[in-house]
């Protein structure tokens, strides 16, 4: 493709979510998702092949119809209220019409069908975009209107996301698959705690796009796709094994890593709020999730596969350059627990 056809693409994917975070018109958030969705199809496609291009028929048709949906709601609204903002005032109807627009767009269970399929599709840089990212509109459009959505719907999809998200990965060896299956459940830990505390909501955002962006470098630097490939790597590139087991781990909620705070501080919050069942259900889910993590790092790193005594020595003889982006993200994205206390304070 053009470079500045390109150009042009990355900057409206990253003006669309900018827009919609930075205005409270409705109508203004919604030209913000249209931007970024129209703009991430043509890198959807951009790899000729009909894999791609099913996963990008999917995304758009499930996308177009999340956005028509929130635009009817917001239509409904002027039509009841008069203004492009939503109040206390709006009918049920329409915030549980924005509800379900925005949980198709982030993938949210019940509406989480065309996520593991869309990821499984595309290249691996695109789907860094399609599982960080994009998922900041939407988030941001729900934590504007989270207090005047019902808390049991909310709660009942939260717990629902988190158990797919958990179940969905436990039969995976694709890693798009699983990093899609990872991306579900932690939307459905964020949309549990927002009615109760949003801006754990916002930490949880940050914290999982810190873990996230490593996991897939590492999976691009070395074109990993499926874990029978990851498992070859400890003869080629040794180090970015033990990364990438320390990701995973972080990912899972393993204490003392990064990926533990947010499931940490989730949970005090939620049984403060007495939410007694709930919390033990997610702590439960979080387990799946975790195992499934442990799993592939037992495979990859724990296991050694047969090979001959030449392939042994391809670690001393490759010569591949590093950057020091990636030990610097799993530094951060995993090794910041103790910062924890400032965040409390």
């Amino acid at each position: 493709m053009n470079p500045i056809t390109m150009t042009i693409i990355y900057l409206t994917i990253i003006l669309g979510p900018m827009i919609t975070m930075s205005s409270y018109n409705l109508l203004l958030m919604w030209v913000g998702l249209e931007l970024s969705l129209l703009a991430i199809v043509p890198i959807l496609i951009n790899k000729k092949n009909p894999r791609s291009t099913e996963a990008a028929t999917k995304y758009f048709v499930t996308q177009a119809t999340a956005s028509m949906i929130i635009l009817l709601a917001i239509i409904l609204n002027y039509k009841q209220l008069g203004t492009w903002t939503f109040q206390q005032q709006t009918n049920n109807l329409i915030l549980m019409m924005t509800l379900i627009s925005l949980s198709m767009k982030l993938g949210l269970a019940p509406f989480h069908h065309w996520l593991p399929e869309v990821t499984q599709g595309i290249e691996l840089h695109t789907g860094l975009i399609l599982l960080t990212w994009q998922k900041i509109a939407p988030l941001s459009i729900l934590l504007q209107i989270y207090n005047m959505l019902n808390p049991t719907i909310t709660l009942t999809m939260a717990i629902l996301s988190i158990f797919i998200g958990a179940w969905g990965g436990l039969n995976q060896t694709q890693m798009r698959k699983i990093m899609a299956y990872s991306s579900i459940a932690h939307m459905g830990w964020m949309l549990a705690i927002i009615s109760f505390n949003p801006s754990l909501t916002l930490l949880n955002l940050i914290i999982y796009i810190m873990m996230t962006i490593p996991m897939f470098m590492v999976m691009m630097l070395n074109s990993s796709m499926t874990m029978n490939s990851i498992s070859l790597l400890w003869n080629k590139t040794p180090m970015m094994i033990s990364m990438m087991s320390i990701i995973l781990l972080s990912l899972g909620g393993l204490p003392p890593l990064t990926g533990f705070l947010p499931k940490w501080m989730i949970i005090t919050e939620l049984l403060n709020n007495n939410c007694l069942i709930l919390t033990t259900m997610m702590a439960m889910m979080a387990l799946l999730n975790l195992f499934f993590y442990t799993r592939l790092i037992y495979s990859t790193s724990l296991t050694m596969f047969p090979t001959n005594n030449n392939l042994k020595m391809m670690s001393h003889l490759t010569n591949k350059k590093y950057n020091l982006t990636i030990p610097i993200l799993t530094i951060t994205s995993t090794l910041t627990l103790p910062l924890s206390p400032q965040i409390i304070l």
